[in-house]
């Protein structure tokens, strides 16, 4: 063999044993156990590391949970409800908090709700009337039994001067109100008020009904008051010496239309106006007269 090579080789070998190398072994299924980190004991204090999720319980609603002030009044305005349906019908005889919290299906509200109804709400109530034993009953704004209590009490506004009630006081006051005012017939008269569109009762007296010529009656239509407001009306009567029926009810003011802004066109100064004093044209004069320089 050539002794070239076996030189090289040898030299070979040297810078081979010099280099040190590094053997990679598999990993055994022990060395997995062994690399895993160890678990964190568990505090025993109070404070824990981790945050604790904050989860609402379910079916929860603050807004009917007893004891808060809103599920405090939806009890009562439940109760009132209750009471005056119930004196609409016919029953007007006083009920205990008990039988009241018994029909209305109430029964399990706190003790301090109950208190509550028992000694504040109720009895300061506008709309109930508390008597001496402890019992309950409605109290409308007319106490009305039949038909002929509404007949006087229309009657007596009408001669009071006091005009009409609202069907709505009526129907609140007087049990089975709409067959009432059916039986009285044309004794009473309905007018719906234009504002709010509320139904009013009138006392329809027979004993002021007069028959008026038909030529006054078309004299009092042809007249036209379209184009004229109250204020105006009134001004006239005024001038007339004729007394007017000044109205009671609710005016609703008008509403005021804005007025739309046109698009003004803005004035921009043209360039050299403020200068009309000092500039001079010298197209006219000749070249002489510019000093002697040539324009052309």
């Amino acid at each position: 063999m050539d002794p070239a090579l076996l030189r090289e080789r040898e030299a070979f070998k040297k810078r081979a044993l010099a280099t040190p190398a590094v053997e990679k072994r598999k990993p055994k299924p022990d060395d997995f156990a062994a690399r895993k980190p160890p678990k964190k004991a568990k505090h025993s204090g109070t404070f824990s590391a981790t945050k604790p999720k904050h989860t609402k319980p379910s079916g929860f609603d603050y807004k009917t949970a007893p004891g808060t002030s809103q599920y405090k009044f939806s009890v009562l305005a439940k109760i009132i409800n209750y009471m005056k349906t119930r004196h609409q019908q016919g029953f007007t005889h006083p009920l205990l908090l008990e039988e009241i919290l018994d029909e209305t299906k109430q029964l399990t509200v706190p003790s301090g709700t109950k208190n509550w109804l028992g000694t504040e709400a109720l009895p300061n109530n506008p709309k109930i009337q508390s008597l001496p034993d402890g019992r309950f009953v409605f109290k409308p704004k007319y106490n009305l039994k039949d038909k002929k209590a509404l007949l006087r009490l229309l009657d007596k506004h009408d001669q009071n001067g006091l005009g009409g009630i609202l069907l709505e006081d009526v129907q609140e006051g007087l049990p089975r109100s709409e067959k009432a005012i059916k039986a009285l017939g044309d004794r009473v008269l309905t007018v719906t008020r234009p504002i709010d569109k509320k139904k009013i009762l009138f006392y329809n007296d027979k004993d002021c009904q007069l028959t008026v010529d038909e030529e006054i009656q078309k004299l009092w239509r042809s007249v036209a008051v379209e184009s004229m407001d109250e204020k105006k009306i009134e001004e006239y009567l005024n001038r007339q010496g004729i007394s007017f029926v000044q109205d009671t009810g609710k005016k609703i003011a008008p509403v005021q239309k804005r007025k739309k802004v046109g698009n003004r066109k803005r004035k921009f100064k043209t360039l050299n106006d403020h200068m009309g004093n000092v500039l001079v044209d010298y197209t006219s004069q000749g070249a002489s007269e510019l000093g002697g320089i040539k324009t052309g």
